[in-house]
C-alpha cells in the first residue's frame, strides 16, 4: 500500500469529529487492505509502528532533531525551520509546508510504502554506539526525501510519537467488525443493496452459526438487529481482551469471518486484560451488586500482578497495563518458581512491599520504583522485602478457568500454591451473609495495614478487561481518579528548573482526552517525601513537543497521576466539560498507561454522585 494512501486516510479522520464517519472511512482503508498489511496499518493509526509485544518501545528522535533533519530535507537552515516551528507549533505542518516548496521544483522517483515507513521507523530504538544521532536521522532523512508533502507531515508525526488521531480501540474494533463481517440491518435491507449478496436471515445471535459467506444479515426488526450487532461487538471485544491484537483479530475475520475467532485463546506468555472492579458506596451498594453470599477479601495497596507460568519452567511478569517487568522482580520470578506447583498457568496478584524493620505493609509509589529500573534491582528488593499475594487464576495445568466460578478457581489456586510466611499466600478470605459480617471483616484488615476490601460473587466468573457485577472494591477515601498528564507549566524561583503545574484530562468515549484541570499540589520539593516535582520534571522532559507558550509546553500523554480531589464540579473551561476542586497528586500510576486511565463516563458518575449526597444533607 503506497504511504500517501494511508496520509489522505489520516487527512480524513483528522477533519471528522464524528465517530461513525471515522469508523467508516477505516473501515473502507480495512477492506482494501491485504492480509499482510493489516498489521502495519492498524498500528499506525494509532501513532505506532510497534506490534502490542513491544508497545513501550521508544524511538528516540527529539523535536530537536527532527528540525535538522527537517532542515536538510527542505534546503533550509535549522533557524528558518524554527521560526515556522514557532508560527505553526507543530513540526509535521513544518515539514508539509517546506517540502511543498521544494517539491514544485523538484520530482521523487520512487513512491513511499507504508512497509518502507515501518521498516525505516522501526530501526530507530535499535541504533546504539558511536554516530547513533547521525544513523537515526539518515532513516528519517531517506522517508522524508522520498516522501510527498503530505506524507512528510504524518512520517514526521509518527517519528515524534505526536500522531493524536483520535482513533481508540473501540474505534479501531469497530471499523474491523464494519470491515470483515457482514453488515446488520433490519427489514430495511433494501433489493438494490442485496444485490449480488448472500442474505442471512436471523432474528437472535444464536441464530448465527457463520458470517463469512454472507454479505448481510437482515433480522425481523431494527431491534433485533441492534442485539445481533451487539453480539457481534461483544464477541470480537471479548477475543480482543484475551490477545490484546486488534491487527491479529483483523486477520482472522478478514480470512475466516466470525467463526475463525473460535480459535482465539489464552496461553500463558501472552498477557491478557485484568478484571477490573467498581467502587462500592458502601457495604449494602457492595451486597447490592454481588448479591449474598460473598467472598471477603483483603485490598492492598501493591503492585498488581499477571504471573504467567510457561510450560519450559520460564515465569514471566506483566503489569496491569501488560509491560514485561520479568527482569525488575527476580525475588518474585523465584518464589513463584519454588511455589507454584502447575506445569503452566496464569494467575493474578497484588505484590506488596513490606517493612523489614516493622513487618508493616508499605505504600505501592516505594516497590513501583522498581518498575523503570535496570540496575540495583538486588539492592532494592532488600531494601523492601515483598510478598505475593495471589488471589486468582486464569490458566492452571493447560486448562482455562475463565468460564469457572470464582469458588472454584480459588480452590483449584490453594491446590496448586505452596504457602510461605511473610513470602508467597493467597489472599485472606471471609464469606460474609450481612453488612454487620462485612463491617467486622473491613474493620479488621484497615486495623492490620491494607487498603480496603474486595467483595465477589461466589460464583462470578473472570472477564478480562471489564468492570462487572461479579466484584467490588470497598475503601475508606473518596474514589480517586487515575489521569494522563497532556501539558505542563515552568516553575518560578527556586521551582525554576522544574515543571510545577500540570494539566491533566480523562479519556472520551472514543479514546479522545478531554481536559479537566490542572494540579500543582501534592507534590514534594524532596523525592523521600513522595513524589517531587523534580521527579515529575524528569519524566516529562523527554515527551516535551510541539511550541513553548509562555512558561506552559504540551507532552506527550504518558504519565499517569492519582488524583484526590474535594469534587467535581461542572466547568466550561475544559473539554471534558467538568473540573477537580482543590486537586491532589496522590501518586504516581508507573504501572498505568493511557489505556487505563478513567472515562469521561467514570467522573459524570462520580458528579452525581456527590450531588446526590448534597441533596441527602
Amino acid at each position: 500500500m503506497d504511504y500517501l494512501h494511508l496520509a489522505e486516510v489520516y487527512e480524513e479522520i483528522v477533519k471528522t469529529p464524528k465517530r461513525l464517519e471515522k469508523t467508516r472511512i477505516i473501515a473502507e482503508l480495512f477492506r482494501n487492505a491485504s492480509k499482510e498489511e493489516l498489521p502495519l496499518i492498524i498500528p499506525l493509526l494509532q501513532g505506532s509502528v510497534f506490534p502490542p509485544s513491544e508497545k513501550e518501545m521508544h524511538i528516540g528522535i527529539s523535536s530537536k532533531t527532527a528540525v535538522k533533519i527537517i532542515a536538510s530535507c527542505s534546503g533550509n537552515s535549522p533557524a528558518q525551520v524554527e521560526v515556522l516551528l514557532n508560527r505553526e507549533g507543530d513540526l509535521g505542518l513544518v515539514a508539509e509546508k517546506l517540502l511543498s516548496k521544494k517539491r514544485q521544483s523538484t520530482l521523487f522517483s520512487r513512491k513511499l510504502t507504508v512497509k518502507k515507513v515501518v521498516e525505516n521507523i522501526r530501526k530507530l530504538p535499535d541504533v546504539s554506539g558511536a554516530g547513533t544521532v547521525e544513523k537515526k536521522s539518515g532513516l528519517v532523512a531517506e522517508l522524508l526525501n522520498m516522501a510527498s508533502p503530505l506524507e512528510a507531515k504524518y512520517v514526521v508525526k509518527t517519528v515524534l510519537e505526536n500522531l493524536r488521531s483520535g482513533v481508540g480501540d473501540s474505534i479501531v474494533r469497530d471499523a474491523i467488525i464494519w470491515a470483515f463481517l457482514p453488515r446488520v440491518a433490519g427489514v430495511n435491507i433494501t433489493d438494490e443493496e442485496s444485490k449480488g449478496m448472500k442474505i442471512l436471515k436471523a432474528e437472535k445471535p444464536e441464530d448465527i452459526k457463520d458470517t463469512e459467506n454472507y454479505g448481510a444479515i437482515a433480522a425481523p426488526s431494527d431491534e433485533n438487529a441492534r442485539e445481533i450487532y451487539n453480539y457481534l461487538v461483544e464477541t470480537v471485544q471479548s477475543a480482543y481482551d484475551l490477545s490484546n491484537d486488534l491487527a491479529r483479530l483483523a486477520e482472522i475475520l478478514k480470512e475466516k469471518g466470525l467463526i475463525g475467532l473460535r480459535e482465539v485463546g489464552i496461553e500463558a506468555g501472552n498477557p491478557l486484560k485484568v478484571m477490573l472492579y467498581v467502587k462500592a458506596k458502601d457495604f449494602a451498594d457492595a451486597f447490592e451488586i454481588v448479591g449474598k453470599p460473598a467472598i471477603a477479601e483483603r485490598k492492598f495497596d501493591g503492585f498488581r500482578m499477571q504471573i504467567h507460568g510457561l510450560r519450559n519452567g520460564d515465569v514471566r511478569l506483566y503489569t496491569r497495563r501488560l509491560d514485561d517487568v520479568t527482569k525488575q522482580f527476580p525475588d518474585v520470578v523465584k518464589l513463584v518458581k519454588d511455589n507454584v506447583r502447575a506445569k503452566n498457568f496464569i494467575i493474578d496478584s497484588e505484590v506488596v512491599g513490606i517493612d523489614p524493620k516493622t513487618g508493616r505493609f508499605r505504600p505501592f509509589q516505594e516497590i513501583s520504583q522498581r518498575i523503570k529500573r535496570k540496575y540495583e534491582i538486588e539492592k532494592l528488593a532488600k531494601g523492601l522485602p515483598i510478598i505475593i499475594e495471589i488471589f486468582d487464576a486464569m490458566e492452571l495445568n493447560n486448562r482455562s478457568l475463565l468460564g469457572m466460578p470464582f469458588g472454584e478457581r480459588r480452590k483449584l489456586l490453594s491446590a496448586s500454591v505452596h504457602e510461605v510466611k511473610g513470602k508467597i499466600a493467597l489472599v485472606e478470605q471471609k464469606i460474609v451473609k450481612s453488612e454487620e459480617e462485612l463491617k467486622k471483616f473491613y474493620e479488621k484488615v484497615l486495623g492490620e495495614g491494607v487498603e480496603g476490601v474486595m467483595l465477589k460473587n461466589m460464583t462470578g466468573v473472570y472477564r478480562p478487561g471489564v468492570r462487572v457485577g461479579f466484584g467490588v472494591k470497598i475503601k475508606p477515601t473518596m474514589e480517586t481518579l487515575d489521569l494522563v498528564i497532556t501539558a505542563a507549566e515552568w516553575g518560578e524561583g527556586k521551582r525554576a528548573t522544574w515543571l510545577s503545574s500540570f494539566t491533566l484530562a480523562c479519556a472520551g468515549e472514543d479514546g479522545e482526552l478531554l481536559e479537566i484541570g490542572k494540579v500543582g499540589t501534592g507534590i514534594k520539593e524532596k523525592s523521600e517525601a513522595g513524589v517531587s516535582f523534580e521527579q515529575l520534571t524528569e519524566e516529562l522532559k523527554p515527551l516535551i513537543y510541539g511550541e513553548r507558550k509562555g512558561k506552559e509546553v504540551r507532552v506527550k500523554p504518558k504519565v499517569v497521576v492519582e488524583l484526590a480531589y474535594q469534587e467535581i464540579q461542572k466547568s466550561p473551561s475544559y473539554s471534558s466539560g467538568y473540573a477537580l476542586r482543590f486537586p491532589r497528586v496522590v501518586r504516581l500510576r508507573d504501572e498505568k498507561g493511557v489505556a487505563d486511565i478513567n472515562t469521561i463516563k467514570d467522573v459524570e458518575r462520580l458528579y452525581y454522585q456527590q450531588d446526590a449526597r448534597k441533596k441527602k444533607q
